[in-house]
C-alpha cells in the first residue's frame, strides 16, 4: 500500500480506514516488514483490523477463507506490479531516467488501484458467515483476528505486530477521545 492522495469521499469504509492507519506513526515499515518477510497480505491484515474496529472476528479457518477471495487477484495482479514497480526503483540503465521515473509512477497508481479492488472484495465479506460478532472490545478483536492471521500462516514476527497493535489501541483511543 502506498497512498499518494487523500481517498475520496466515495471511497468505501475500509479503504478510508486503511488509507488513514497506514499513514500512523510506525504502521507502514511495520506492514512492509511483515508483507517482505513474513508473506503476510497487508490488504487482508488492513481488513481484519478494519472488521476488529466493530468488535468482529475471523478464526483460522475464516481468515483462510477470506484469502482465498483474493489470493488469484492477489497473485494475478497486486503482486506483479509490486514487483515491477521494485524493480524499476533503482533505475535501469540505459533508459531515460525521468520516462522510466513517470512509468514507475503510472505502474504504482495501478498499484494502489489494484489494492483498492482486492480490499473492496474482502469488505464484501465484512458482513458474511465468517465474521462473528462478538463481546469484545475492538482491540480485544483485533489481537484476536492478527493471531488467526497469524496462526494461518504458521506465525508473525512479535515487533512489527506489536507496533501495529500499538498504533491501533492509539487510533482507537483518539477515535474515542475525539
Amino acid at each position: 500500500m502506498t497512498p499518494t492522495e487523500p481517498a475520496p469521499a466515495s471511497a468505501s469504509a475500509l479503504w478510508r480506514f486503511s488509507l488513514r492507519f497506514y499513514a500512523l506513526p510506525g504502521v507502514a515499515p511495520a506492514c512492509i516488514e511483515l508483507q517482505d518477510n513474513a508473506g503476510v497480505d497487508v490488504n487482508l491484515l488492513l481488513y481484519l483490523l478494519f472488521v476488529a474496529g466493530h468488535g468482529r472476528t475471523l478464526d483460522r479457518d475464516g481468515v483462510a477463507r477470506a484469502d482465498a477471495q483474493v489470493s488469484a487477484w492477489r497473485e494475478g495482479v497486486v503482486r506483479p506490479l509490486r514487483a515491477l514497480r521494485r524493480r524499476m526503483k533503482p533505475g535501469i540503465e540505459s533508459t531515460d531516467a525521468a520516462a522510466a521515473e513517470r512509468l514507475r509512477g503510472e505502474i504504482k497508481r495501478a498499484e494502489l488501484e489494484a489494492e483498492r479492488i482486492e480490499q473492496d472484495a474482502l469488505e464484501r465479506l465484512a458482513g458474511g458467515p465468517d465474521v462473528e460478532r462478538r463481546d469484545a472490545t475492538p482491540l480485544e478483536a483485533a489481537r484476536a483476528n492478527v493471531a488467526a492471521y497469524a496462526q494461518f500462516l504458521g506465525g508473525l514476527p512479535e515487533q512489527p505486530v506489536a507496533v501495529l497493535l500499538e498504533a491501533y489501541a492509539a487510533a482507537q483511543r483518539n477515535d474515542r477521545s475525539g
